[in-house]
């Protein structure tokens, strides 16, 4: 190939860098009214009262569920197939994870696996939604209810993904994104905290700006608690306001690229496209997928120049987390299986053809070399 077909490529371009002049210029690049003004356009964009800007998505879980009063002692369930953030951020709160296996069919969070979890000290449950595929956030939501929990969604990957008409990230008591460079839109790092409670709004401005309530003067300000240092500067809300533009592109995109690779690959043995309910609004970060021979797959599109991405190793192998494999049937099944596809926005449609035409060569390849043998496919 005379290029390479990437998993992700961030773009920007001349918007980004006039806005970004503009705040130079202004002489003000800290945590400001650009700042602000993103957040607003944000919750417009979400359908919710109140978005908070962060330094990333770890920090945005962790004021999420520092506001809501999560402390050292109480546990909190989170699904065994995550980035580690997600795991990570709940320690920083100083409570425990408790790790819970996930749906074979969407690697989200199983429910009935998260009520066996639960114990006298459980006090929020965070569902992911899983490359923007929604988690089954109705029976999450109700087990909380059942139970007096919180639920702080974990919707780093599902930025505009939308579930019976909502917005990911609007249906718990807070919702956290990531702005990372492998999102649908980037500030480099960043992180965005969706809610419509008013007091949990006010609470989180203090916890990310040294317990002011409101942005001060750093001289004679009020202080009303123990607070951190999470701002998020005008700088980086300058890029981000320049990528909202450019967002019902970007989302078109990844909708059609999912589509290609689901009508591409439909019928190949061994090969199985994770579904997303695209025509309700869902909105595919990434397309993925199980494979039987994933490893062999994987290096076979590398060496082609065609980049996709094994999936997290299962955080009960991590070491920060470790616990016996038996508990996480599911996905110690799943994952070894579990792989993403190039899915930048940047591809074009010939592009995942390309793709979808090397896996089917590989598959036919596999087939060769074993005789004719059929292999086994990975989706239970």
């Amino acid at each position: 190939m005379d290029r390479k077909i990437d998993f992700w490529v961030p773009q920007f371009g001349s918007e980004e860098k006039a806005r970004v002049a503009d705040v130079i210029d202004s002489g003000f690049l800290n945590d400001g009214d650009v700042t602000s003004r993103f957040e607003r356009e944000v919750a417009s964009l979400l359908g919710c009262k109140h978005v908070v800007a962060t330094t990333s998505g770890t920090s945005a879980i962790f004021l999420a569920l520092a506001g809501t009063g999560v402390h050292t002692g109480d546990e909190v369930l989170v699904p065994d197939v995550t980035f580690i953030a997600t795991a990570n951020a709940v320690s920083l709160a100083g409570a425990k994870p408790v790790l819970v296996d996930v749906d074979p069919h969407n690697l989200n969070l199983d429910p009935a696996a998260a009520e066996r979890a639960i114990t006298p000290r459980t006090r929020a449950i965070v569902p992911v939604h899983v490359s923007g595929r929604a988690a089954d956030i109705s029976a999450i939501s109700e087990l909380a209810k059942r139970h007096g929990l919180l639920v702080i969604e974990d919707a780093a990957e599902a930025f505009l993904s939308k579930h019976r008409g909502r917005c990911l990230g609007t249906f718990g008591n807070a919702g956290c994104f990531s702005l990372s460079p492998n999102k649908t839109i980037s500030t480099g790092q960043g992180g965005l905290i969706a809610t419509d409670d008013d007091q949990l709004h006010v609470r989180l401005r203090e916890l990310k700006d040294q317990g002011r309530p409101a942005r001060g003067t750093g001289g004679d300000d009020t202080h009303n608690s123990v607070g951190y240092n999470f701002k998020f500067t005008n700088l980086q809300a300058a890029i981000g306001l320049a990528q909202l533009m450019d967002l019902s592109r970007r989302a078109d995109r990844m909708r059609s690229i999912y589509k290609g690779y689901r009508d591409g690959l439909r019928g190949v043995d061994g090969v199985s496209v994770f579904p997303f309910d695209v025509e309700q609004g869902e909105l595919p970060q990434w397309t993925d997928v199980l494979v039987d021979q994933r490893d062999a797959l994987y290096d076979h599109l590398a060496s082609k120049g065609m980049r996709g991405r094994r999936f997290w190793h299962p955080l009960h192998t991590q070491v920060a987390y470790r616990s016996p494999s038996q508990q996480f049937p599911n996905s110690s099944k799943q994952i070894p299986h579990a792989m993403w596809l190039p899915s930048a926005f940047v591809l074009s449609d010939e592009d995942v053809a390309t793709v979808c035409g090397e896996i089917r060569n590989f598959v036919l390849q596999q087939a060769g070399l074993s005789g004719g043998h059929r292999p086994k496919h990975a989706v239970s």
